[in-house]
């Protein structure tokens, strides 16, 4: 077995590129933010966001707490982008 504290840079990792951190994780997370939309009659109105790990919108909630229900139903963890 090689010693790493011979090869310091052979210990070290390789730095992601934006494309391998935007999937990583991709199957098993979805992530929630709060967002501000015009509704169908032309009033301000919020709701929370539900994205994929890539930034994909994949889904709109009316209430934090049901975007969580909807993602956990899909057998996906949620996160909060704050």
């Amino acid at each position: 077995m090689q010693n790493p504290h011979a090869n310091p840079e052979a210990a070290r990792p390789k730095p992601m590129s934006e494309a391998d951190f935007a999937s990583w994780g991709m199957p098993d997370m979805a992530f929630v933010k709060r967002i501000a939309f015009e509704n169908a009659e032309g009033e301000n109105a919020e709701g929370w966001s539900i994205h994929a790990a890539d930034g994909t919108q994949m889904g709109l909630a009316p209430s934090r707490e049901i975007a969580f229900a909807a993602i956990r139903q899909h057998e996906l963890e949620p996160l909060s982008v704050h």
